[in-house]
């Protein structure tokens, strides 16, 4: 299975930078550079160990942020 090269994308004015894990398949590593935290991020895997689409990740990615506490910069429980 051919490893997926790293992406970076634009997300609602946020940047990020997504990795696949070549020891997971279908697991990217997403990393906010623009974020206030450095290597802050989250991980996303699809249990057909498949890839998904850039839309998908983008997707993903949305979520992440709609979770995310604008004064804090975090996911707070």
């Amino acid at each position: 299975m051919e490893i997926p090269e790293a992406i970076d994308m634009v997300v609602d004015g946020e940047t990020f930078r997504a990795v696949a894990d070549p020891d997971q398949p279908g697991a990217w590593h997403v990393d906010w550079t623009s974020g206030p935290h450095a290597g802050y991020g989250f991980s996303t895997r699809r249990s057909d160990e498949v890839w998904g689409p850039r839309a998908e990740l983008e997707a993903a990615t949305r979520n992440f942020l709609e979770q995310v506490d604008p004064a804090t910069g975090y996911i707070e429980d």
